[in-house]
């Protein structure tokens, strides 16, 4: 079971762009936002565990 960690960098509608902090990376991955916590905002941390996303 793996986990990581993202942080939300932006939100455009129904998708948030997030940024994984775990591991040094430039990459964004682009996730919808009916698969996130709906409490999110931009600069929050989430953790990604069992293909779930919760707010750290």
């Amino acid at each position: 079971m793996e986990t990581w960690f993202y942080e939300v960098v932006s939100i455009d509608g129904d998708y948030a762009n997030l940024k994984r902090t775990d591991i040094e990376s430039d990459e964004l991955k682009l996730v919808a936002r009916a698969l996130l916590p709906a409490e999110i905002y931009e600069g929050c941390r989430l953790k990604y565990e069992l293909m779930q996303y919760e707010l750290v």
